[in-house]
């Protein structure tokens, strides 16, 4: 619906006849509308197209963000450019990229399926749903070029903007200060956006106080008033669907009063036809501006009728480019009172001094968030004459301790319900202390201390313990085992007990490998209650038993190692993009020697993959791997054993299609893996996997790895994304084999 003063052409008429008149100053507002906000651009491209030079710009929360790009020197075009390619939904939901995260915050994040705050012994919730991180990196990307412009006047167009207090309730008028910030307090919605914090006020969306400037745009000096109204009006019992459609009306009940007057005060008053959309249809954007364009076009004639009057245009020559690079020669932190400076800096990841790209400035930062440690960053980048300073303003998250909750079940371990607390700055500054409490059919632990310090020397402690059981084959104990041979026993149930501890030291190489070295400690324990009665013959050694428990292994293993790792997939469970290489070297030393066969042996193992898109929605995962062992030593209890479905097994149990868990051992393997994904709909996928190996003693030294594979295996599955983690179910079969097996597995691992 489109609004014109019906006096406006006569009145433009006879100021065009009075040459004694200066030209009007033409004031531009900007009301808030969260996604119908993308109308002003359709309604600027038509303003630009009739001739209007726009002397003053003010606007509330989308407008202001819109105002203000237009008020710096973007021409409507090139903000039509901008928008069109914008992916909105990751900009407000803040995905932080999977490749932004620690190894231990993705682990970490790929977990639980639910966390909350938990101080005093209280749950609580977070205050909003997102940070705004991205949207405000992509702010101070576009307004480089305008960085050092403290007062809104000196910009190419004065602006002025509009936002909240929250603590008074009363309307704070922004025309001066670091540009970015300011439009993003004017836009910082209740519930949807953490509020925001100038001069020590904070601030949320002005939308709730005052939705159209027009009153500061006339103090600016403007004699007429362009308005672009894209308010949503009071809704329906039917429309209020949602709780941001409930804050919305509720925030409305004003300005739409307000609304009655304002538009009566607007001389070109611009309504476009947007009621069929929503505050948060981003995903209309191309719609919405079209629906922009289409309502500035049927008030042409009143916009170019204006142009005359004025004796200069905008100038469309000047054309803004968005910086792709910068030199940050000095870094200035405020409001790091729980982590140090060597943290935050080793976060950022970049050098002082050097040019990087904005892509670069904006990794650093999703760094720090994907720390979950910060509320908001926010930061400024202002000329210091060599270079950028970068003043990094950190809000850091009061919660310290959090309890979270996440639930599996898999064929191997079984259900499972784990329960955690987290607690940061545990013992030290920059520290986090974990632990998981897992309970179901087997009782399970993670203990984790770490310290962070981002790019340097991290430390850490780490203490699991865990516990399965599985039929296997006899004859895969014989055959790694002195025990005793009944044939009349074909398969048993290996109960396996794992308590490893860990210390270990971790640094970042060139910014995406991984680095560890430490020591562990492993108390291995593989018995069975299989057996009831333990003979004693020429060819079996005597096996202890324990009440009606056999043991095979029951030692305590001393061990140093070094590892590295890269990980870029872009998904844990379902990667369609990324590299990952995993390599781990172990060198035992000494044990407790259960089996009275120890000498010092090593184990190496590598994994190597890779994922990428095909088709739009079909992915190619390819992998391969190996392990060996090193020495001369008869201990077989770090064998590779070949077999099942997971993604999280311990020791060296290698998953393996078309065969059941811990079917195919050897001390050394090779395997190649190969799995497409197509995504049928969203987060459902159909999966299509093929893997082959070989596996036996020695592969390396004889030259087997590099034969025609012995094993190969193949499945074909069905994975959903739920809320608990992936849900995945395999059929898988073999053709060494006849026999096939059913996997299936809920929640994320651990």
């Amino acid at each position: 619906m489109i609004g014109l003063c019906c006096v406006m052409l006569p009145l433009l008429h006879a100021m065009a006849q009075g040459d004694q008149k200066p030209p009007p100053k033409v004031g531009l507002v900007l009301s808030g509308g969260g996604a119908k906000g993308l109308a002003h651009i359709g309604v600027l491209k038509i303003i630009e197209e009739a001739g209007v030079k726009i002397d003053y710009v003010g606007g509330t929360s989308m407008g202001a963000i819109v105002g203000a790009l237009y008020a710096s020197g973007y021409s409507a075009k090139e903000l039509d450019s901008i928008f069109r390619v914008t992916d909105f939904a990751s900009l407000i939901q803040d995905n932080v990229p999977r490749s932004a995260k620690t190894f231990y915050e993705k682990d970490d994040s790929e977990r639980y399926a639910l966390g909350l705050p938990f101080n005093n012994f209280k749950v609580s919730f977070p205050q909003a749903i997102s940070g705004g991180q991205n949207i405000y990196n992509e702010l101070v990307r576009l307004l480089f070029h305008v960085k050092d412009v403290g007062n809104f006047n000196e910009l190419p167009i004065p602006f002025v903007c509009i936002a909240t207090n929250v603590e008074t309730g009363e309307e704070v008028l922004l025309d001066s200060g670091y540009l970015p910030e300011a439009i993003m307090a004017s836009g910082t919605f209740p519930s949807l956006f953490e509020p925001a914090e100038i001069n020590g006020d904070i601030l949320i969306d002005g939308g709730v106080v005052n939705n159209y400037p027009i009153h500061e745009v006339k103090a600016l000096g403007a004699d007429l008033i362009i308005g672009v109204d894209v308010q949503h009006d009071l809704a329906k019992r039917e429309s209020l669907s949602s709780a941001t459609e409930i804050l919305l009306q509720i925030n409305n009940y004003r300005t739409v009063n307000d609304m009655k007057e304002k538009s009566a005060e607007t001389d070109i008053y611009i309504r476009p036809d947007i009621d069929d959309f929503s505050v948060v249809d981003f995903e209309q954007s191309l719609a919405i501006i079209d629906s922009g364009e289409k309502a500035g076009k049927a008030a042409l004639d009143t916009l170019t009728a204006l142009a005359t009057l004025q004796s200069k245009k905008r100038d469309d020559q000047t054309k803004v480019v968005p910086a792709d690079s910068l030199t940050i020669n000095r870094l200035i932190i405020e409001g790091n009172n729980s982590y140090t400076r060597g943290y935050v800096k080793g976060k950022l990841r970049f050098d002082l001094a050097r040019q990087i790209s904005f892509d670069k400035l904006k990794q650093g930062t999703n760094n720090l968030a994907a720390t979950g440690n910060f509320k908001a960053i926010r930061y400024q980048l202002l000329s210091n004459g060599l270079g950028t300073d970068l003043i990094l303003k950190l809000k850091e998250d009061p919660n310290r301790m959090f309890i979270k909750m996440g639930a599996h079940y898999d064929d191997l371990f079984k259900s499972a319900a784990l329960i955690n607390l987290t607690r940061k700055n545990f013992l030290l500054k920059d520290d986090v202390a974990s632990f998981d409490f897992i309970l179901g059919d087997h009782i399970r632990y993670n203990l984790e201390y770490y310290v962070d310090k981002g790019a340097y020397w991290s430390f850490g402690i780490n203490s699991t313990f865990t516990d399965f059981d599985e039929e296997i084959d006899f004859n895969l104990i014989r055959s790694n085992f002195d025990v005793i041979d009944d044939p009349n026993i074909s398969e048993i149930t290996l109960d396996v007990t794992d308590l490893t501890n860990q210390i270990y030291l971790q640094t970042v190489v060139r910014e995406e490998f991984a680095f560890s070295l430490g020591l562990e400690h492993k108390l291995l324990r593989y018995s069975t209650r299989t057996l009831s009665q333990v003979a004693e013959n020429a060819d079996a050694t005597f096996v202890p038993v324990s009440g009606e428990r056999t043991f095979f292994e029951d030692s305590n293993y001393f061990s140093t190692y070094g590892r590295l790792m890269l990980d870029t997939y872009n998904d844990k469970y379902f990667p369609t993009r990324g590299l990952f290489f995993d390599g781990d070297f172990h060198f035992y030393v000494f044990s407790s020697d259960f089996n009275d066969n120890f000498k010092e042996f090593s184990i190496g193992k590598a994994r190597l993959g890779t994922a990428f898109p095909i088709l739009p929605q079909l992915s190619l995962n390819l992998e391969t791997e190996g392990g060996f062992k090193l020495g001369t030593s008869g201990v077989s209890s770090f064998d590779f054993v070949l077999g099942g479905f997971g993604n999280d097994l311990i020791n060296n149990f290698i998953p393996f299609f078309g065969y059941d868990f811990l079917s195919l051992p050897g001390n050394s393997y090779v395997k190649a893996y190969a799995r497409l994904d197509l995504e049928v709909a969203p987060k459902n996928h159909i999966l299509f996997t093929a893997n082959v190996a070989n596996v036996e003693d020695d592969l390396f030294r004889t030259g087997e790895w590099f034969t025609e594979p012995d094993f190969s295996g193949y499945g074909i599955g069905y994975g959903f994304e739920s809320f608990l983690g992936p849900v995945q179910i395999y059929y898988s079969w073999s053709p060494q084999i006849n026999d096939s097996n059913v996997f299936f597995s809920v929640g994320y691992w651990f």
